[in-house]
């Protein structure tokens, strides 16, 4: 048990920094921040593979180190709180699709596997989006100009969130099509292996 917590507490640093790290290799970066990268893949794995608890942990702590590495775009603590605290953390509510994906895995329904991962993406995904979208319109509406401020957000914020969630989607069918086993953690992998032996 207590080496399981270990295992848990290393991989969602393990991860959450690797998701740090992607972000400064991006596609593209928006002026007012936001970037299309390969970082929101760590956070997702995770919270396939740990879950809600994995997955809102890892989320959280790549938002605190974009903060600490000098990447966030702040004006406001409470802008800061919204576009890096929650925006970041809500990434890991993909791990509501967790136990369903490792079913649809288990019974090697690759229709059903797919669905579920694309589901908890787009829901990770659009919770972040609303997030941004919503700093947006309270802290950088004087960038829309003539524009409405909601739509000016939404436009700027989909400008790269649709892309980055299309690749995160496009990379997590890769890696669990190439290796399927990634979505679980050890004592998960020891029982997929053995009924894979049946």
């Amino acid at each position: 048990m207590r080496n399981k917590k270990v295992l848990f507490m290393v991989e969602v640093a393990i991860f959450a920094a690797l998701a740090t790290l992607l972000d400064f290799i991006p596609a593209f970066k928006l002026p007012q921040g936001g970037s299309v990268s390969l970082a929101m893949i760590p956070v997702f794995l995770i919270a396939f593979r740990w879950g809600l608890k994995g997955g809102l942990a890892a989320g959280f702590l790549y938002g605190v180190f974009q903060i600490l590495t000098g990447m966030a775009i702040i004006a406001t603590p409470v802008q800061a709180l919204i576009d890096y605290g929650i925006a970041f953390t809500v990434l890991g509510f993909t791990g509501i699709f967790a136990v369903a994906v490792k079913r649809a895995l288990a019974n090697d329904n690759k229709k059903k596997f797919a669905l579920y991962v694309a589901f908890g993406v787009l829901l990770g995904s659009g919770l972040r989006f609303f997030a941004h979208v919503l700093a947006g319109v309270f802290f950088f509406a004087e960038y829309a100009g003539d524009q409405n401020v909601w739509i000016y957000s939404i436009i700027y914020n989909a400008s790269y969130m649709v892309p980055a969630a299309i690749i995160s989607m496009a990379g997590l069918g890769f890696l669990f099509y190439k290796q399927p086993r990634i979505l679980l953690n050890n004592d998960e992998g020891k029982t997929y292996k053995q009924a894979k032996a049946y």
